[in-house]
């Protein structure tokens, strides 16, 4: 584990290299065309007078190296639910930690706020991705396809 590693609730001015790493992810997923959102949205989004998502940051010496954001989904079946929508930890930082404490972050804010458990996806590709999450006795379910309907 690396010395100095801070994990903390994400702030509005963390936002600009959260916007980095969202590009170093879809760089790394193969879309980096992919990103659209504006740094303004993205900031209103999580910060404006109605947030739609949270996030932790975790930095080293007041750099931030990675972080989790999810928002609420609601399942009819099983109630509020944690969505987990990207953990990054940036590619110089991977394999010391991070991502576990980031993890570790998630699980313990969903237990605080009564959440019924965390979803979230991973490419079939992403062999170092679904190996992490294997380490949290992670149940994949390969029933399910993904629907998406663009709106522009």
């Amino acid at each position: 584990m690396p010395a100095n590693i801070n994990v903390r609730k994400a702030t509005s001015a963390d936002c600009p290299r959260m916007m980095e790493l969202v590009n170093e992810l879809a760089v790394y997923e193969r879309a980096p065309h992919e990103v659209t959102v504006a740094l303004d949205h993205f900031i209103e989004s999580g910060f404006g007078s109605n947030p739609v998502w949270w996030a932790f940051v975790a930095e080293q010496d007041g750099v931030i190296l990675g972080f989790a954001l999810y928002y609420v989904r609601y399942s009819t079946w099983k109630g509020q639910r944690m969505y987990l929508e990207d953990i990054l930890v940036t590619e110089e930082a991977r394999g010391k930690g991070l991502g576990s404490l980031l993890m570790n972050a998630l699980i313990a804010e969903a237990k605080g706020r009564k959440f019924t458990g965390i979803t979230w996806q991973v490419l079939n590709w992403n062999e170092p991705a679904i190996n992490f999450y294997k380490k949290f006795n992670t149940r994949f379910d390969n029933e399910w396809v993904n629907g998406i309907l663009e709106i522009s």
